[in-house]
């Protein structure tokens, strides 16, 4: 098959539930490709032939690459058969997984339609997370940080509040505390004992950039002061690290991690820190 030559390609995400699933696995692959673009047509809650007919209406007028997450094996096999005969690739991304965990259980598994977004405990874990989170942000309500399963500290634009964000949605209750030159951390800090607290860093130039880019974006008087000059900011994360290793706390660098890296390190911690916890009660 040749190579594509356009700049964009046609991504059809067919599922018969939310399309969470499909958008992360297609987002996840198609980042890997730089120079094309993925047009994204998203079909959810797609669960009879009639529901089906429009998508593929779709696809024959936009071919593209197919992903599929049905349970019905009537529509999976008529959306198969549409796509081979419109020359489009088309895949089930839940089948390959599926089959590899038959093969070691030795169980056939029982399909049920968007079963992974059932109102178990966990979802609710999350919404809890959640909740807590919004609450606490920026260093609010500092009597209730004890509640919390991490606390992120540092100084601005080190990404403590999208973490913290990204955290709760994986059910981690986290609070967030600016670091501002000349004003102390609020002693409630000082006393707890079940948060995991995490100091978050990155280099003066980048955080220098993010700055720059933040007065832009809300056109505020553009001046050199301290708080993008790079020898403050220099100072400012200087300090930071020191209160960090004054208090042993875990530090992360958030120079070159995305979000989702910045929390898997945390999630990490916050494992050992909750083994730490267990193994010091029951001593």
């Amino acid at each position: 098959m040749p190579h594509r030559r356009e700049s964009y390609f046609h991504l059809h995400l067919v599922s018969d539930a939310t399309g969470e699933t499909l958008m992360t696995v297609g987002r996840a692959a198609a980042v890997q490709y730089s120079t094309v673009s993925a047009i994204e047509h998203v079909y959810p809650l797609v669960r009879s032939q009639k529901q089906l007919d429009r998508v593929l209406s779709e696809i024959e007028s936009s071919p593209g690459i197919v992903l599929y997450t049905l349970v019905d094996q009537e529509l999976t096999d008529r959306l198969n058969a549409k796509c081979k005969e419109f020359g489009c690739p088309c895949l089930s991304v839940l089948a390959p997984i599926l089959s590899m965990f038959q093969n070691y259980l030795g169980a056939a598994s029982t399909p049920r339609v968007g079963a992974q977004h059932v109102l178990n405990a966990e979802y609710f874990q999350r919404i809890d997370a959640l909740n807590y989170t919004m609450m606490h942000d920026d260093g609010q309500l500092p009597e209730n940080w004890e509640e919390a399963d991490v606390l992120l500290v540092g100084v601005s634009r080190t990404s403590k509040t999208p973490t913290s964000i990204y955290l709760a949605n994986r059910g981690v209750k986290a609070a967030n505390i600016p670091l501002v030159p000349g004003i102390p951390l609020p002693d409630a800090i000082w006393s707890l004992k079940k948060p995991l607290i995490v100091g978050l860093f990155a280099s003066p130039e980048r955080i220098v950039q993010i700055r720059e880019n933040r007065i832009l974006t809300l056109n505020a008087p553009q001046d050199r002061s301290s708080y993008v000059d790079r020898v403050a900011v220099a100072e400012e994360i200087a300090q930071s690290r020191r209160l960090f290793g004054t208090n042993n706390w875990p530090i992360i660098d958030v120079t070159r991690r995305s979000i989702e890296e910045t929390a898997a390190g945390i999630i990490s911690l916050l494992k050992d820190h909750r083994r730490a916890l267990d193994d010091k009660a029951r001593a």
